[in-house]
């Protein structure tokens, strides 16, 4: 999902660098005039105020993704009981005053008191980083936890927060603030079972809003519901308590389940879904797989380790990938498909228009950061090839039919790519002759640095005119696209290639594209779509987003895409104007000039002589013919011209370069995927060749609508 690029600068300072070595004297000054530094100015931050000091460093950040990542840390605790076999049962509760609460019916925290630092266990795990059962191998098989900072970091991010446990027939309770103990862990009562239950509220001053979404944590949990089979996951909104809203998710197939989930709207190339769940007793790993191929052009494949999702695959995706070729080849091989003269079926080959999830459960899994982005488990790569491989092998000799099915799609792919290959390759031939120039498109920039350089994506020639003209010449590329692009989602690569407006693309982007694909090679550190503020812009802006998202996507994960956001309206009283980028926005703009211009009247009505207005001081003349858009109003009696911008050629040069271009001033948005299956699920819906579950998408959400051009 798109956020706003970030403005604000962190200012950052080298502990011991060169740059302090011309002290003087014992003054221990730098050259430069700056603070002493010397031991009294190293700090030691002790239990959790690491966390409050550098929250984005636990859980990403303190916009929307991190409020939710407390619960899923939260959540993980308890799933980790229930891989663990203590309980099948996790309630979530989002309680009235942006309060949530989670249960489980685990063994319970312990609660007793810890040999080495003489604290209850309870008040040890929810207190001090790196504390848990997740280290020593004794208290968990498997767990998502891995750096033992999950509820402690929930702790620390929270005003408030409550721990109740049931464990030794009694209820156990403790209270915190802002990390730390409120009072001594106590017991409060009989307890019948055993369990946890977390209630926290998060922190107002380090969160940018604490409004839990209901949907994303629905799909969070049935995502979580899937890769945990025969869990009763329950989730109730009791925000509003006269209309409390409850959800249960409980799927006996697992993973199964889940890959029908995704294909449903897509055409199936078999009918049986291929599932597999089996420990591997070499590794002591279990790994559990399914598998359908679809008729889309597209890989939708979703990796797990521990139910934590990596969304860079990691060991167990290379596993996977490497027997699926192998069996596929071997299988076509053995029954005469592919002929001696034949070559073999390629990675990509036998990936188009595969749907899979792949998901492992560890003993000490190795991820690459806090994120968990990407599995490194060597041992993971080989658990998954075997218990894989010997599975899908068997399958192909059971199910004849989904064999020739999935075979037949893959050799539809090989001959496909071969085309594509030769389109590519006049790509690179035109490219290299050409010099990347692109004579009356590509208005390259003239750095060479791909860090510091912009290639805007501009909607037909008359915003590429502006545009060209009120860049930064030297570190900004203009590329005006005619018409609308292809629709990637119904098409090969090398029908793609034959676009003329894809085709100028991929040259000035510098990467290539599909098998040759080279992120390093990309020319502009930001790509960004600017596109006229009506449907046909938004329209363009889904094709182009569909592009990257299919064909580039390592563009979108690492942070390379941008959607310019060019103002609705400006409004002007005299010769005082500002620029308005939502109708909000606009009416608020218009409240305050005019209160600033002296008015006490607040309705707005229309001029009753619009020459009357048009000839106040910085508007149209009288008898000249506004441009279209432009409307005279009085607000108070306060004459305002008020410009609604339908295209980013209506602006001249240098209202482009100030509204939308310059990168003091502009707004702009940078695309990126924080649910790769709900995004591909959506650009299926949006993009695909199924019309029914389009249809049902536009019904659902054209209440939803605003500022539609008809």
């Amino acid at each position: 999902m798109p956020k706003k690029e970030a403005k604000n600068k962190v200012k950052s300072g080298r502990a011991g660098s060169g740059s302090a070595g011309k002290a003087a004297g014992p003054t221990n000054k730098s050259a430069t005039g700056g603070q002493a530094y010397g031991a009294k100015e190293i700090q030691v931050l002790e239990g959790l105020e690491p966390v409050r000091k550098r929250p984005g460093m636990y859980i990403g950040s303190t916009g929307p993704t991190g409020l939710h990542h407390l619960i899923w840390e939260v959540m993980d605790n308890s799933f980790d009981e229930a891989m663990a076999g203590h309980g099948n049962e996790i309630t979530l509760r989002l309680l009235p005053d942006n309060m949530i609460s989670v249960e489980d019916h685990g063994r319970g925290i312990p609660v007793d008191q810890h040999p080495q630092f003489k604290v209850s266990a309870l008040e040890l795990v929810m207190t001090k980083l790196h504390a848990g059962g997740k280290f020593g191998g004794g208290g968990y098989k498997v767990s998502g936890g891995l750096h033992g900072v999950g509820v402690s970091v929930v702790n620390a991010l929270s005003s408030y927060l409550k721990a109740e446990v049931k464990r030794d027939g009694k209820i156990w309770e403790q209270e915190y603030a802002f990390g730390k103990p409120k009072n001594k862990v106590k017991s409060v009562g009989p307890a019948k079972g055993t369990g946890t239950t977390i209630t926290f509220q998060a922190d107002a001053s380090i969160f940018e809003t604490l409004e839990f979404d209901f949907k994303t944590i629905l799909d969070h949990l049935r995502q979580q519901a899937y890769l945990t089979k025969g869990i009763r996951l329950t989730v109730i909104d009791e925000r509003v308590k006269k209309n409390a809203t409850s959800y249960t998710f409980y799927f006996e197939g697992g993973v199964a389940s889940y890959v029908r989930h995704i294909n449903r709207g897509r055409e199936p190339k078999h009918d049986n879904v291929f599932y597999v769940s089996k420990d591997d007793k070499e590794t002591d790993m279990s790994v559990e797989v399914a598998m359908q191929y679809t008729e889309e052009y597209h890989e939708s494949v979703f990796c797990f380790a521990n139910n934590i999702t990596n969304p860079e695959g990691g060991s167990h995706l290379s596993g996977f990938r490497a027997a699926l070729t192998r069996e596929l080849n071997n299988y076509a091989r053995t029954k005469g498909i592919l002929k001696e003269k034949d070559a073999n079926l390629s990675g990509d080959d036998v990936r188009e228009g595969l749907t899979a999830v792949v998901s492992v459960k560890l003993k000490d899994p190795q991820f690459e950061g806090q994120t968990k982005a990407k599995l490194g488990n060597p041992e993971a790569r080989t658990a998954v090839e075997s218990v894989f491989g010997e599975s899908f092998k068997i399958f192909l000799e059971e199910h004849p039919r989904d064999a020739e099915g999935i075979i037949g799609k893959c050799l539809l792919a090989a001959q496909a790519r071969a085309a594509a290959r030769a389109a590519r390759e006049t790509v690179l031939r035109k490219g290299v002759l050409e010099g990347l120039t692109l004579p009356g498109k590509l208005a390259d920039c003239s750095t060479k640095d791909a860090a510091k350089s912009e290639l805007f994506i501009v909607e037909g020639d008359s915003a590429g005119g502006s545009a060209k003209q009120g860049r930064d010449r030297k570190t900004q590329a203009i590329l005006p696209l005619r018409g609308k692009i292809l629709n990637v989602e119904r098409a090969r690569l090398d029908k793609m290639l034959a676009n003329t407006e894809l085709k100028s693309l991929v040259i000035a982007m510098g990467t290539n594209i599909g098998e040759m694909f080279n992120i390093d090679d990309l020319r502009y550190g930001k790509v960004v779509i600017m596109t006229d503020a009506d449907v046909d812009g938004s329209h363009i802006r889904t094709l182009l987003l569909t592009l990257f998202y299919r064909h580039f996507p390592d563009l979108v994960t690492k942070g390379h895409i941008f959607i310019a956001q060019p103002p609705l309206y400006r409004v002007a009283i005299g010769k005082n104007f500002r620029y308005a980028y939502t109708e909000e926005e606009k009416e608020t703009i218009i409240e305050e000039m005019t209160e600033a211009a002296g008015a006490n009247k607040k309705s707005a009505s229309k001029a009753s002589r619009p020459e009357e207005a048009a000839a106040d001081e910085g508007s149209s003349p009288v008898g000249e013919e506004k441009s279209e858009g432009e409307e005279a109003m009085e607000v108070g009696g306060v004459k305002i011209n008020l410009q609604r911008y339908k295209g980013l050629g209506e602006m001249n040069p240098e209202q482009l370069w100030e509204t939308t271009m310059n990168p003091a001033t502009r707004v702009m948005k940078q695309v990126t995927v924080e649910d790769a299956a709900k995004a591909d699920q959506v650009f299926d819906v949006l993009m695909g060749s199924e019309v029914a579950p389009r249809k049902k998408f536009i019904q659902t959400h054209a209440k939803s609508v605003q500022n539609l051009d008809i």
